[in-house]
């Protein structure tokens, strides 16, 4: 391990001087154990957001951040191990539905997620909104439990990539969050350090997504494919529109209700367009298929057989979930609406604003501006209308679940506002596939 002078790096990082792969991991290091302070961690992260890492510099930093921690080993566990990470969307419950017909098709699928900051939702809170669900396990019952039922969803422990956490509670107050470099080394170091063989990517873009324009979402899927194949996992990506929510339901408790609907084969074009497209490609890459159109056809029959539908109930059981509210989810106790939205005028719903969506459920509880915020489980908005339905004045658009119902009104006008109405006829909203990345290559770019 070289010396460290983090004067020297800051200076050089400054006048864009690319750093050696050796002294990045040490200053991770220094700074994971307390050797740095967090002034001089601040000033490294901005001089590295201005002046940008390389490819070299972003792999060290990765390779920093996982080294950090406690790399799992599933070398035991049958099987070639797949998993899917989700850059973040309003109304992305993809995980809850995907995991299991993943795993029912045969391919074992280690996931470790995370909770939701901000107006995006996190797959541990939808899960832990089942009664019971239980989302800290340790890492010997996590790999006990992938080789019994083929399926384990739980949260980032202490022990793996401590060095994100650290980093990523300085970025956040620092202004370095939304660098790339910064984005993918976090993203990646947790899910290699998860014991996988491939990688499955969903980077979301658009209104409702981290990546707002498609360029920027472009260059974070190239960076996230880039560096998982350099650490020797079949890594492909689908980049996926977010400028409306997916699906219907947005809020935790709401987004396992329309996930059951989906295990038990409720046709949702937009969210099952991207669950089969990535299973296709989960179920290839675990060697159970010879191609993602087959591996996408497997899948289908997962569903309709209802395997995928036992496998989720499976994972809720042994998880020590309640698993009897999957029977008629709808009608939880406590589940009712507090109020509606009405349309003030007739026409066709031209867009949805995911943004306007995710940062209302979040404000009706079903989200967290900071990360001690409690959350309502039950909270959330279900859409009456979607992109391309017809409205007559009157109608219901949504109904909103809340319980701080003083603030009722503000929550029915910003939902209100969220809906684009026109008197002119729209189109459906046609596909939220943009584009696959894999091999080196764009699909749209061709062979």
């Amino acid at each position: 391990m070289p010396s460290l002078n983090i004067v020297d790096m800051i200076v050089a990082k400054r006048d864009g001087h690319q750093l050696e792969p050796a002294r990045i991991r040490a200053l991770v290091e220094a700074y994971t154990r307390g050797a740095v302070p967090d002034y001089q961690m601040s000033a490294f992260l901005m001089a590295a957001l201005l002046r940008g890492l390389d490819g070299e510099e972003t792999l060290a930093l990765t390779a920093a951040m996982l080294e950090s921690g406690e790399i799992i080993d599933l070398s035991a566990v049958p099987g070639v191990k797949v998993d899917k990470h989700s850059t973040g969307g309003v109304g992305d419950k993809i995980s809850l539905i995907l995991a299991p017909i993943v795993a029912a098709c045969g391919v074992p699928v280690p996931m470790i997620s995370g909770r939701g900051l901000g107006f995006t939702g996190g797959t541990l809170d939808k899960l832990e909104s089942i009664t019971g669900f239980r989302t800290d396990l340790t890492t010997e019952r996590y790999k006990s439990q992938l080789a019994e039922i083929g399926i384990v969803m739980l949260g980032q422990t202490d022990q793996v990539a401590p060095a994100d956490r650290s980093l990523y509670a300085l970025r956040d107050v620092t202004g370095t969050v939304e660098f790339i470099p910064f984005i993918a080394s976090s993203i990646l170091s947790k899910k290699l350090a998860e014991g996988i063989d491939a990688l499955v990517l969903d980077v979301k873009c658009g209104a409702g997504a981290f990546m707002k324009d498609e360029g920027s979402a472009r260059e974070l899927t190239e960076t996230l494919v880039s560096i998982g194949n350099r650490f020797g996992k079949r890594t492909v990506a689908w980049m996926t529109d977010m400028n409306a929510p997916l699906g219907k339901m947005v809020g935790n408790w709401p987004e396992v209700v329309e996930s059951v609907h989906c295990l038990r084969g409720a046709d949702i074009p937009d969210i099952m367009e991207i669950v089969y497209t990535l299973a296709g490609e989960m179920i290839a890459l675990g060697e159970k298929a010879s191609s993602p159109e087959e591996g996408r056809h497997f899948a289908e029959g997962a569903v309709r057989s209802g395997a995928a539908y036992d496998a989720f109930v499976r994972l809720v059981q042994v998880q020590q979930g309640e698993a009897r509210l999957l029977d008629d989810p709808e009608n939880r106790e406590g589940y009712e609406p507090a109020g509606r939205v009405e349309a003030h005028a007739g026409g066709t719903v031209a867009e949805l604003n995911a943004f306007i969506i995710g940062h209302t459920a979040t404000a009706m509880g079903a989200g967290r501006v900071k990360k001690e915020d409690a959350v309502d489980p039950l909270a959330g908005i279900v859409l009456n209308k979607t992109v391309g339905d017809a409205v007559q004045k009157g109608e219901t658009l949504a109904y909103l679940y809340t319980r701080s119902d003083g603030r009722l009104k503000d929550f029915q006008e910003a939902i209100r506002r969220a809906f684009d109405i026109r008197s002119d006829a729209v189109p459906t909203r046609v596909s939220v596939l943009i584009d696959r990345y894999g091999d080196g290559r764009w699909q749209s770019q061709g062979a």
